[in-house]
């Protein structure tokens, strides 16, 4: 049965980055969305839509919200979801004393499906309805994460750490088995409903020169999978890597030498790179996913979100958590600290440009802007409902907010899970506040 909710409504249908925001922006102050088959079936003005549904249709009515595209989080480990807010390491003691433990448990695929529908329900809490995930070195702790997220028909994308040296031996692989276990992946998942496989090698100092070539050799035979990794995020893991490929020229010739840059490739970070390695990404449509949080968190640096998308050769970017050393499931929280990010690289992010790199454009960044990322006739029923006046402050300085723009960036500044009315995943409702 079709399912139909009203609101005001924002959605964009081009790049701000590239165009001016006010083309690519649109908001609706009274609209409808109708879900049917997990579809957007019609979307449109309130007094344009009501008088061609049925009269028996229920219509859900948001006063004081904002009908949004589903948040789309393109880097996040939720194996890491028992170890968020540990404290005090910077990024290599931080793997070795935390995260190389915690996700030894998950070879117990109990386990791993008790986190994942933790993790899952976070998700949904703070309007998260897709999004590209790590593993552990244990495959089944990949099935554990896209059953869960089949018993809510949400567009998840996962893979299997590779890695076969620099980390304990429990959790190491070899080139064969991180090619074996990885196709065997994609060939119980791929494409099945909403679930995509992510070659996933979880860096370069994690993987042996030969598994890289193993990886690459994945990735060639399986072309419409997406790749993910991590790039130039601390400047001590950048030196480490010079010192483990002295033949490449830089972080990003690594990858690009055992082919792993393409489009729908994309990699956490991209703090600490060079012009020569934005135009390599540029180039072969390889994205960054932006990871503020964490990147505070963890002292990495600040991500130039403006640099990154000259126009002159840009760069694809998503907006991401990065749990565990991101600090928050929220992408509220997220825009929030991707603001402070590009203020200290001089550059004030707008609230429509923060929205749109939360929604449409990390859907560009994974290929997937046909299927999600905007609220249109056809695209797939992921919304989110934005309460504007979710806590006394933020109902408070709402009504001194001039206009939607305002109002936006005081929603991304102040609020969190407390803001998500509602989460809709293929049109069904799966979280409401």
């Amino acid at each position: 049965m079709p399912t139909a909710i009203r609101g005001a409504l924002l959605t964009f249908k081009d790049d701000p980055f590239v165009r001016d925001l006010q083309d690519c922006m649109v908001y609706l102050d009274d609209a409808v969305v109708v879900m049917e088959d997990g579809k957007i079936a019609a979307v449109g003005a309130a007094d344009e839509i009501l008088p061609t549904l049925s009269p028996e249709l229920p219509v859900t009515r948001y006063p004081d919200s904002v009908i949004l595209p589903g948040f789309i989080d393109s880097h996040v480990h939720y194996p890491q979801t028992e170890m968020i807010a540990a404290y005090g390491e910077q990024l290599i003691d931080w793997l070795n004393n935390y995260t190389f433990i915690t996700e030894q448990g998950f070879a117990d695929q109990a386990h791993a499906a008790e986190v994942a529908s933790v993790f899952l329900k976070e998700q949904h809490r703070n309007g998260v309805t897709s999004a590209t995930v790590f593993g552990t070195v244990f495959p089944q702790s990949v099935d554990a994460l896209f059953e869960e997220a089949a018993s809510y028909d949400m567009r998840i994308m996962a893979g299997k750490v590779c890695m076969d040296r620099n980390a304990p031996a429990a959790l190491l692989d070899t080139p064969q088995r991180a090619y074996d276990e990885s196709k065997a992946l994609i060939e119980r998942w791929h494409g099945k409903g909403r679930a995509e496989y992510v070659i996933t090698p979880r860096f370069a100092p994690t993987s042996s020169p030969e598994q890289l070539e193993m990886v690459g050799a994945l990735a060639a035979e399986f072309p419409t999978t997406l790749i993910q990794s991590h790039l130039s995020e601390n400047r001590g893991e950048v030196e480490w890597v010079k010192s483990l490929f002295p033949e490449c020229r830089d972080y990003t010739d690594v990858y690009h030498r055992y082919g792993l840059l393409r489009e729908r490739a994309i990699y956490g970070h991209g703090i600490h790179l060079s012009e020569a390695e934005l135009d390599v990404l540029s180039g072969t449509g390889t994205a960054i996913a932006h990871c503020p949080t964490s990147n505070f968190f963890l002292g990495s640096g600040y991500f130039n979100v403006k640099a990154a998308r000259d126009a002159r050769r840009p760069v694809k970017v998503g907006l991401a958590t990065d749990l565990g050393a991101g600090t928050s499931f929220s992408m509220l929280q997220t825009m929030n600290e991707a603001y402070k990010a590009a203020q200290l690289n001089g550059f004030a992010l707008s609230a429509g440009h923060a929205f749109y790199l939360a929604s449409r454009g990390t859907a560009e960044a994974l290929g997937l802007q046909d299927r999600i990322g905007s609220i249109e006739v056809g695209k797939e029923a992921d919304l989110a409902v934005l309460d504007l006046k979710s806590t006394p402050i933020i109902k408070y300085r709402m009504k001194y907010a001039r206009d939607i723009h305002e109002a936006l960036f005081v929603q991304m500044t102040l609020g969190d899970d407390r803001a998500i009315a509602a989460t809709y995943i293929a049109g069904r409702r799966v979280y409401p506040a």
